[in-house]
């Protein structure tokens, strides 16, 4: 009864005018930018972060979290009609997706990976809604020992998001714990790393440090490499599947969304990892497995439902723990800690309005990505015909006004511009920023526990071996260390690096 409860709490947050509108903008937004390739959902997030700082919280993050989804629907069509993949997750989606679209199936394949989407974003929000609470219940009992153990492996499970050498993730974990400490010492109120500049007092700036490395950074890459160049588009006749079609795809829908669902959850996980297992499995157990490559409709279905569940899913350790299962979780984080909120599994008691009312927009959010996707499929591929060169001036723009918005301060502008030349800089020298921005953002929780524990202790290191959710997530956290360490994890990785810049 309780759950039913907080879902009507939740809806009649979501179904709120303005919500419901921000909900419509941030699918929309999601749609758009998962069709154009070069942009991508981290990228897009990051620069309107600035957007959201004088929203309503509950509002801010409807629409963040909707361009996150929406983004997962769109990638695909550009998947399936360009064989280029507006957003990452839809990489897998090109194999036999576009395959279909030389044959004249483009319709029935866009059919296909919408209504994929559709029944595993619902289905991944059910699961939100059962588990989110008790994992919430839970972490209540945890003491400064138990979070600063929990920030540990949060860091420690940081290096699978990045896919290269373990040693340049730890660097990049460091280097965002050190500037993470930047500002005045909470303890003591003494200015650390500021050198004199007033405007560190509070710390380096989250939007502006993400906008530049996520936005500039990634534009300045698109345009070196070119990946967003012009392509022939297939053209789109009937968009029905078939009724053998509808057949074909109700297992490859179901065995794609539970692994997103489970993958989504895990550090690292997450849509990409989700679309690559699921399709995988579904070339080895489908009784059409020769089809795989060809344009088999079940290697559309598959890894669509995956990305989809894997996406939505990846809230529930955000929402529940306040620890980011992947990059654009930490970016959320990010956007809570921007409006005075403070993540973690007090949210569902001190904002219960906000925690519910994301929720529900998911399924509001989901099914309006249907009614955007098919209907609209001649404005998407419209959109795809705008040249790059056209874009990026505008891009980078709407990112300069947007920091200097948040503060009205100049000094933001100069960060955005140091920050993409670094994130830049990352890219060429092969350092994901991912880990980077994790260890910014959980940084400052990691210390505060760790003093505070301490303090509570009398200096006694020992409680967090002593306490035993603490010594056990601190088990968990060497033990993903070794077999993330181990030689043949490592040259997988290594392998996935080379074919993700490929």
């Amino acid at each position: 009864m309780d759950l039913i409860a907080n879902l009507g709490l939740g809806f009649s947050v979501a179904l709120h005018p303005w919500n419901l509108f921000y909900c419509f903008a941030g699918v929309l937004l999601g749609t758009v930018i998962g069709v154009l390739p070069g942009l991508g959902p981290l990228a897009t997030v990051a620069m309107l972060l600035p957007l959201t700082f004088g929203l309503d919280p509950v509002a801010s993050l409807i629409m963040l979290a909707g361009i996150y989804y929406g983004s997962q629907y769109g990638g695909s069509t550009t998947a399936i009609l360009v064989n280029l993949p507006g957003e990452s997750a839809s990489a897998v989606t090109t194999i036999d997706g576009y395959q279909m679209a030389l044959k004249g199936r483009a319709g029935p394949a866009l059919a296909a990976a919408a209504l994929s989407s559709f029944f595993a974003g619902t289905v991944a929000t059910v699961l939100i809604a059962v588990v989110a609470r008790p994992l919430t219940a839970l972490a209540l009992s945890f003491g400064p020992a138990e979070y600063f153990s929990l920030m540990v492996v949060g860091l420690i499970s940081s290096i699978a998001l990045a896919s290269g050498s373990i040693l340049k993730a730890v660097a990049m974990i460091c280097l965002g714990l050190l500037l993470g400490l930047t500002g005045t010492d909470i303890y003591t109120g003494a200015p650390r790393f500021t050198y004199g500049q007033l405007e560190l007092y509070d710390g380096l700036d989250f939007v502006a440090l993400a906008v530049g490395i996520y936005g500039i950074g990634e534009i300045l890459r698109n345009l070196e490499s070119g990946d967003a160049g012009a392509k022939t588009i297939a053209k789109v006749t009937n968009l029905f599947p078939t009724r053998d079609d509808l057949r074909r795809i109700v297992k490859p829908v179901l065995r794609g969304t539970g692994i997103g669902s489970l993958l989504g959850v895990l550090p690292g996980g997450g849509a990409l990892l989700s679309s690559f297992v699921a399709y995988n499995v579904e070339k080895k157990t489908s009784r059409n497995s020769a089809e795989f490559g060809k344009g088999a409709i079940e290697g559309v279905a598959a890894p669509e439902a995956a990305n989809n569940a894997g996406a939505q899913t990846s809230f529930i350790p955000m929402l529940a723990l306040g620890i980011p299962s992947n990059v654009l979780m930490a970016l959320m984080i990010g956007a809570m800690i921007m409006q005075g909120i403070v993540p973690g599994p007090n949210v569902v008691i001190s904002n219960p309005d906000l925690f519910w009312g994301l929720i529900a927009s998911m399924w509001i959010g989901n099914a309006m990505l249907v009614m955007l996707n098919l209907p609209l499929i001649g404005l998407w591929v419209s959109l795809l015909r705008i040249p790059y060169t056209i874009l990026f001036p505008a891009i980078v723009a709407f990112c300069c006004i947007g920091v200097y918005s948040v503060n009205n301060s100049a000094f933001a502008v100069y960060l955005v511009t140091i920050s993409g030349l670094v994130g830049y800089l990352l890219i060429k020298l092969e350092c994901e920023p991912a880990p980077f921005v994790l260890g910014f953002i959980l940084g400052p929780m990691l210390e505060e526990h760790l003093r505070r524990a301490m303090l509570i202790s009398g200096g006694d290191v020992t409680v967090f071996v002593t306490r035993p959710i603490s010594a056990g997530l601190l088990a968990i956290a060497a033990l993903t260390l070794i077999i993330v360490s181990r030689p043949s994890v490592q040259k997988q990785r290594e392998e996935v690096f080379v074919e993700e810049e490929g």
